[in-house]
């Protein structure tokens, strides 16, 4: 159920609020490019400076407007075991398809508090769970062995890993066996994460770009690696354009120079410098989305 080009999307906003009819546009458009699932408020969806309010409503517009196409991952994580659990029951009563529960960031919890916080979010609410390992955010690493151990909790279905080390893929395989979902959270590694395990990505770029991401990653599950490489290669510079500058800022700017939405972004983020929108720009025109100015 959970495998391909799943869109971390991005959350759109019109004079400081959420913009509801944009939220749906953009689900639209992921679904006619032929992505294969959705992650409303993540943290491309800047779930962060989002109220628990917006937070919901985001996903329940996503569920609406997706109408069963294609699964919605919401995202329900927090270093607050009781809000993770109350954001988990009200994805589950919206219609979400499961929740992506990111490691607990800041508190830097032990792998047995790591276990404890999972177990909790799974013995309480009746969704599957998608763990979530982002280093480079919360701090703290999932190592293998504790994720083999969360994984057997019987709704904790799979992982969205991104540290970019390949070895963690067969690692987990090893550990958990290959029915447990893993997904790249890291574009520039997806081919190789595919390559030894993986079944597809949460991705950042296919925000910008989910026609092409989607036939890469069609192009890995098929193991037409020719394919994919070919794909890869045009949307490489693309994958790193869109960290130039803090995410998802550089990735709005992508998409309203391809007239998508607008730049928008809450505090503390800022909208990009123009070395990261020039970035930018030139990798559209690598990838083929834009024409040279």
């Amino acid at each position: 159920m959970f495998k391909g080009s799943i869109t971390a999307l991005v959350t759109p906003f019109k004079n400081g609020a959420v913009d509801e009819a944009a939220v749906a546009a953009l689900t639209e458009r992921q679904i006619a490019a032929g992505t294969h699932g959705l992650v409303p408020c993540g943290t491309t969806g800047e779930s962060a400076t989002l109220t628990f309010e917006e937070h919901m409503r985001v996903v329940e517009i996503v569920v609406e407007a997706a109408a069963g196409r294609v699964p919605v991952i919401a995202g329900t994580g927090s270093n607050n075991t009781a809000v993770a659990i109350e954001n988990q029951q009200r994805a589950k009563a919206i219609g979400a398809d499961a929740g992506l529960v990111v490691a607990p960031y800041y508190n830097k919890p032990n792998a047995e508090g790591l276990f404890r916080h999972f177990k909790a979010i799974h013995d309480a609410v009746e969704l599957p769970i998608i763990l979530y390992n982002v280093p480079g955010r919360t701090v703290i690493d999932v190592q293998a062995e504790t994720v083999a151990r969360i994984a057997g909790l019987e709704r904790v279905v799979g992982i969205k890993d991104a540290t970019g080390d390949m070895a963690r893929v067969s690692a987990h395989r090893r550990l958990i066996g290959d029915g447990f979902v893993q997904l790249s959270g890291d574009d520039p590694t997806a081919l190789g994460f595919n390559a030894t395990g993986g079944v597809g990505a949460i991705s950042v770029t296919s925000n910008v770009a989910p026609a092409l991401c989607a036939q890469f990653q069609d192009a890995t599950l098929a193991g037409d690696w020719e394919t994919a490489r070919a794909l890869n290669d045009r949307l490489m510079p693309l994958h790193h354009a869109l960290f130039t500058s803090s995410s998802p800022g550089p990735t709005k700017y992508a998409m309203s120079v391809l007239g998508v939405m607008n730049t928008e972004v809450r505090l503390p983020l800022t909208e990009p410098n123009e070395a990261s929108n020039a970035a930018v720009r030139a990798a559209l025109v690598h990838a083929g989305l834009l024409e040279q100015a």
